[in-house]
C-alpha cells in the first residue's frame, strides 16, 4: 500500500512538469494571489493600527473618567475631586500603566492680529508625556518644565492663524468655576507639529496648576485619561472601574470616539472582502487549469484502471498534484510578499489624500502591519479553498469508465 502512495505521489510530481507553460502560468496566478492578500492584509492591519493609535493618542487614551454629564455638555460645571480615596485607590489598578488629571474647557486664544475658538487643556506634565502625542510632537520650544509652568503650547498650524510665534504672548479666555470670564495672557513656550491637522488648530496645553488657578477649581479635574499595559484589557478593567467608582462615568475609548472605532472596524472588515474577491479570480483558474490536464489524460487514466489502479488512487494523484501547485506557490507568494511589506520601510505616504485621510482618523504616511494571524489566514484561505475547489476534476478523473476513456480520440 505504501509503495502504491509512493508511486501516485510521483507520478502527481512527474505530471506537474509535462506541461511546463501551463504549469508555470497556474503557479503564477496563486503567487500573484497569495501575494495579494497578504499585502492587502497588511496594508489594512497598518490603517487600522494606525486609527486605533491615532485615537488612543489623540488624548483619549485606552479609557476616561468624567463626572456625570460631561460628555454631554464640556463646561467647567462638571468638574469632579480628583483627590478623593476611592478615586486613588481605583487607579491603582495593576493593569493601569499611566493616567493623567487634566482640566479641559472650551475657550478662546486670541494673539495681537487673530483669535480662534479652541480646547484648553490644563495638563500634568510628568503624566501627560507618557500619554499623548504632544510632548513627542514638539518642533519648536519646549515641553513644560513643571506643573505650574505659565507658559502656554500651540500647535503650527494654529500659530499660523493666530500670526504669533515662539516667546510672544497670547491671551486666553474662558469660563471659571464662578461662571465669570477668566482672562490670562501666556508666553508661547512651545509648538507642536502634529500629524492630523485638527490636532494643531483644536487645542491650546497649559499646565494643570495655571489651569485650577486660572480657574478657581482647587482639586478639581474635567477628566482623567488612563492609559493600559495591554489594550486587550480593556473591558475587563473597566468594568472593575465602574464598579469602584459608581458615581462617576467611565467609558472606554470606542465610546468616546465611536467615529475611529467604525473606522478601525471597516479597515479590518475589508480583509475577508478582498480575500474572498481574489480567490475567486484564483480559484476559476485553477479548476480549468486542472479539467483541462483531466480532459487532456483521459486516456491515460483509463488506462491506469484497466491496469488495476483503483479510481481512489486516480483522485488522489489529480488531488496531490493541485496540492503541490498550492504549497509551491504559497512559498513563493509568501516570500514575494514579506520581501514587499519589507520595501516599504515606515509606510507609503498617501499625503495627497491628505484631507480626507483626516476624516478617515489616519496620518499622512500608512504603514504595512503584517501579523502572523493575517498571514495564516492568507494561506488557509488559499490552501483550503484551492483544495476544495480542486476535488471536482479529480472526481471527474475518478469516475472514467476504463473502456469508454481508453477508446477516446
Amino acid at each position: 500500500m505504501n509503495k502504491g502512495y509512493t508511486l501516485v505521489a510521483a507520478l502527481a510530481w512527474r505530471n506537474l512538469w509535462r506541461n511546463p507553460r501551463r504549469t508555470t502560468v497556474i503557479l503564477f496566478a496563486i503567487v500573484l494571489g497569495a501575494w495579494a492578500m497578504i499585502v492587502m492584509a497588511a496594508y489594512a492591519r497598518g490603517m487600522s493600527k494606525q486609527v486605533f493609535d491615532n485615537a488612543i493618542d489623540n488624548l483619549t487614551g485606552h479609557i476616561q473618567i468624567h463626572a456625570p454629564g460631561y460628555l454631554e455638555d464640556p463646561v467647567i460645571d462638571y468638574a469632579f475631586d480628583s483627590a478623593q480615596t476611592t478615586l486613588k485607590t481605583a487607579l491603582s489598578d495593576p493593569e493601569i500603566a499611566q493616567f493623567s488629571p487634566r482640566v479641559r474647557v472650551p475657550a478662546v486664544v486670541a494673539s495681537e492680529r487673530e483669535s480662534q475658538g479652541v480646547t484648553l487643556l490644563g495638563i500634568d506634565p510628568v503624566t501627560e508625556a507618557k500619554m499623548s502625542f504632544l510632548r513627542k510632537s514638539i518642533v519648536a520650544g519646549n515641553f513644560f518644565v513643571s506643573a505650574r509652568d505659565p507658559g502656554v503650547i500651540i500647535g503650527k498650524k494654529l500659530a499660523e492663524r493666530l500670526e504669533t510665534a515662539l516667546g510672544r504672548r497670547v491671551v486666553i479666555m474662558t469660563q471659571d468655576a464662578h461662571s465669570k470670564i477668566a482672562d490670562r495672557g501666556f508666553r508661547v513656550v512651545g509648538i507642536f507639529d502634529a500629524m492630523m491637522d485638527a490636532q494643531e488648530t483644536g487645542f491650546a496645553f497649559i499646565s494643570l496648576g495655571a489651569a485650577r488657578q486660572m480657574l478657581n477649581l482647587e482639586n478639581r479635574v474635567s477628566e482623567i485619561a488612563i492609559k493600559l499595559h495591554d489594550p486587550a484589557h480593556t473591558d475587563a478593567t473597566l468594568e472593575r472601574l465602574k464598579l469602584q467608582l459608581p458615581a462617576l462615568d467611565v467609558r472606554a475609548w470606542y465610546k468616546l470616539d465611536m467615529l475611529a472605532k467604525l473606522f478601525q472596524d471597516t479597515w479590518e472588515g475589508s480583509t475577508f472582502v478582498w480575500h474572498l474577491i481574489v480567490f475567486l479570480a484564483m480559484g476559476f483558474g485553477i479548476v480549468n487549469t486542472i479539467l483541462m490536464a483531466v480532459f487532456e489524460r483521459t486516456r491515460e487514466f483509463g488506462l491506469f484502471q484497466a491496469l488495476g489502479l483503483k479510481p481512489g488512487f486516480i483522485l488522489l494523484q489529480v488531488w496531490l498534484e493541485a496540492l503541490l501547485l498550492l504549497i509551491i506557490g504559497l512559498a513563493i507568494g509568501n516570500l514575494v510578499a514579506w520581501l514587499s511589506v519589507l520595501a516599504t520601510g515606515d509606510g507609503i505616504d498617501v499625503s495627497a489624500f491628505g484631507q480626507g485621510l483626516e476624516m478617515a482618523k489616519l496620518s499622512k504616511v500608512i504603514p504595512f502591519v503584517l501579523t502572523a494571524r493575517d498571514l495564516l489566514i492568507a494561506n488557509a484561505v488559499v490552501l483550503i479553498l484551492g483544495l476544495l475547489t480542486c476535488l471536482y476534476p479529480a472526481w471527474r478523473a475518478a469516475r472514467l469508465v476504463p473502456a469508454h476513456a481508453i477508446t477516446r480520440i
